[in-house]
């Protein structure tokens, strides 16, 4: 399946150019045996001419034929090229970026591919009930690994220390595993899920 690139797109989103658009679908909590449970997800990635790309997913409890029971959780956040800040570079706050893009070229995002030819990325994903995920991973064609290098939460929030997740685009659906280290485990299977692209 052919991956389309807009093209109003800064040159840096083009590695994850992919992700880009609305996918729904279907996943399991937990290791996705026999009695976890099921869940329906949308998903967004969503640009708007900066360098990074907005995600929202919303999940509901569902039951083993899809039908939305209740509200499970909402996420958000942003994924971008993992690279040091410059001064053509928006913020903090209110502070506007240059016009022109600090990356300007395929050329000069090219520059950015890491030894294992792949993009160092980052992201940072925030929930509901005081928790912030800071990831830091690579983007490999369609293929993303990510590690949390920091785990925020406030004063209330329940505990939770690590996490890493994966996605894939396999025939043009996008599958994606979250593992979870919380309240006192080590890290195991969180959620997963299968989705498949509405836009």
């Amino acid at each position: 399946m052919p991956i389309e690139i807009p093209t109003d797109l800064t040159p840096e989103l083009v590695p994850l150019s992919w992700l880009i658009g609305e996918w729904e679908g279907r996943g399991r909590l937990g290791s996705g045996d026999e009695d976890s449970e099921h869940f329906v997800q949308h998903v967004s990635f969503t640009h708007n001419g900066l360098p990074y790309l907005q995600y929202r997913a919303e999940s509901w409890i569902s039951d083993d034929a899809g039908t939305k029971l209740r509200p499970l959780t909402v996420e958000t956040g942003f994924w971008a090229l993992e690279r040091e800040m410059q001064e053509g570079d928006g913020g903090p706050g209110l502070v506007p970026a240059d016009i022109v893009p600090v990356l300007k070229t395929a050329d000069d995002v090219e520059e950015r591919r890491n030894e294992d030819g792949g993009f160092d990325i980052s992201v940072s994903i925030s929930h509901p009930g005081g928790i912030t995920e800071l990831y830091y991973g690579q983007i490999k064609g369609p293929q993303i690994q990510l590690t949390t290098d920091m785990v925020m939460r406030g004063s209330h929030s329940k505990e939770y220390t690590a996490a890493t997740r994966i996605f894939g685009l396999v025939d043009g659906n996008l599958l994606w595993r979250w593992d979870v280290a919380a309240n006192g485990k080590a890290l195991e299977a969180h959620a997963s899920a299968f989705l498949h692209k509405v836009s």
